[in-house]
This record gives structure tokens, sequence and C-alpha cells, in this order.
């Protein structure tokens, strides 16, 4: 009987049955006011990005590369946002705090696997851009369906593979009966140091996995570009040149978006010196709700097809970005 009832209490310690999230430390008594731009953000990320798919997806005119993977960034943006907002929500409206072990572990792997498929489109984006402009005879030759195809699921592919390793480095810790997480939704560095043991091999793995994931892309995309704008100015006219410009502005704009919380948000997190602890939360729901939202929007004011199609969610030509 001792025997069962040690092992009962180290299973209970190890692997806790629940978390209760706080929100957002520190500002607790803003939590309803906050919910409130929280859900307009992201009805209007489900609006933009269904409405963008369902375009996509219909008007056979835009069944061309970009468009296809802009259609994958929509569903990526789904995902992001949908993993994590409705519970945010949730706690920020003191509804339900509490989210079970596995839950929080799902809610963590599809949050993170969206963000770096999101990532690897964003690169499959430039390496459109940088063939159509560098390259526009062969461009039909070289982006045809299947490749494009093999591009989304290796996006996937990707991500899964880099994320699957972080279930078994979570599950592994003990907890201590530790749930009381200072955070408004899950993820990998907030769960593991609920943990009571050494998480040095977590913070290297997200360390490493941003590095060869996101970070590598951001380089290569950087690299795309330069060889974009080496083209772009050998072009005669300089009609010629603000047109090839133009049609890469979207998907700069998008980049900027991306990238800029996300990473910031990424390493504030890990080498933060006096960053309030509220700010780098508020940072974190930031980069899964403004993507999400403003993408649509951007392709709807830069692109004369979406735009038109659209018609109400669309906003004038040259006022984003």
């Amino acid at each position: 009987m001792r025997e069962d009832a040690t092992s009962s209490i180290n299973l209970s310690s190890s692997y806790p049955e629940s978390f209760i999230l706080v929100g957002i430390p520190g500002m607790e008594e803003y939590h309803a006011w906050m919910a409130i731009p929280f859900c307009l953000m992201y009805v209007l990320a489900l609006l933009g990005n269904i409405s963008l798919l369902v375009l996509i997806v219909t008007e056979r005119s835009l069944h061309q590369p970009m468009y296809l993977f802009l259609a994958m960034l929509a569903v990526a943006d789904l995902v992001l946002s949908t993993s994590t907002v409705p519970k945010t929500l949730s706690v920020l409206l003191a509804y339900s705090k509490e989210i079970s072990y596995t839950a929080c572990l799902a809610q963590m792997f599809f949050t993170h696997v969206s963000f770096i498929a999101e990532s690897t489109i964003l690169l499959a984006m430039a390496f459109d851009r940088y063939v159509a402009i560098c390259d526009p005879l062969r461009y039909a030759a070289i982006l045809t369906p299947l490749v494009i195809a093999k591009i989304g699921l290796a996006a996937l592919v990707r991500s899964f593979c880099v994320m699957l390793p972080t279930l078994f480095l979570l599950r592994r810790l003990p907890y201590c009966g530790h749930r009381v997480m200072p955070h408004s939704y899950c993820e990998h560095m907030g769960i593991a140091r609920m943990a009571c043991a050494d998480i040095s091999i977590n913070i290297w793995y997200g360390f490493a996995t941003t590095l060869l994931s996101p970070v590598l892309d951001l380089v290569l995309i950087t690299v795309s570009y330069i060889l974009i704008l080496k083209a772009v100015f050998r072009l005669p006219s300089q009609d010629a040149r603000l047109k090839t410009i133009g049609t890469c502005s979207s998907h700069l704009c998008i980049i900027l978006l991306f990238y800029t919380p996300a990473l910031f948000s990424f390493f504030a997190h890990r080498f933060d010196h006096g960053i309030p602890r509220h700010v780098l939360i508020l940072l974190a729901n930031v980069y899964q709700l403004l993507p999400p939202m403003l993408n649509p929007i951007v392709y709807a004011a830069r692109t004369k097809v979406i735009r038109e199609r659209l018609g109400p969610m669309s906003v004038p030509a040259g006022r984003m970005c």
C-alpha cells in the first residue's frame, strides 16, 4: 500500500493534471477590457483569412503559385490564432483559467508548428518572387502545381519534425505540483519554467530551433531580395523598376509584420534584462493576432483582383506599409 501511494504521489508530481493560466500578470484589473480588442482582432483574422481562402479556391484566375502560397499562409494564420486566442479570451474573461496538461501540450505544439510552417511559406513566397523576377521565362516550368504541393507538404513535415522533440522534452520534466502558469496560453518555455528540474536542454533546443527555422528562413529571404534588387536595378526604365518592386511590396509588408514581433518576443524572453513580464506576455499575444489579422488586409490593399473580390473588407491601395 505504501509503495502504491508513493508511486501515485510521484506520478502526480511528474505529470500535473492541469495548469492554471494567470493571463497577463500585473494587469488583472484590465483583463476584461483587453479581451475586447483581442476578440475583435481574432474575428477580423477569421473573416479575412477564411474570405481569402474561399476566394482563392473558387477563383480560377488565382490558381497561380503566388496565390496558392497565400492560401497556405491563410491556413497557417488560422491555426496560429485559433490554437491560442479562444483560450486566452476565456482566461481574460475569467470564464475558465484551467487547462489540462495534455491540452496545454497540444496547444503549445500546434502554436509552434503553425509558426514554423508560416515562416517556411514566407520563404517559399520569396523564392516565388525571385523566380518570377530573375528567371521569368522558366517560372511556369519551375513552379508547377506538383512542386507547389511538395513545398506545402515540406513546410508541414518540417514543422512537425522540429516540434515533435519538444513534447518528449517537456514530458520528461517533473513539475512538483507547480500548476500556476504566469501566461495567457501554453508555449514551450512557459511550460518548461514550471518544472522543478534543470531545463537547459529545453532552452538550448528552443534556441537552436529558432536559429535553424525562422532565423535561417529570414536570412534566406534576405538573400533572395538582395538578388531581386540586383535584377531590378538592371531594368532599363524607372517605371519597370517601380512596377517590379510593387509586385513584392505585399510580401515585404507581411515579412515585417510576422518576424518583427515574433523574434523580438523570442529573444526578449530569453535574454531580457528588466523588461516587465506583462510587456513580454502582451507582445507574445500580439504576434499571435497581428499577422493573421493584417495579412489579408495587406494583400487586399496591394492586389487588384483580391481587392475587387473582397470589396467591403479591402482598404484603398497604398494605405498599408
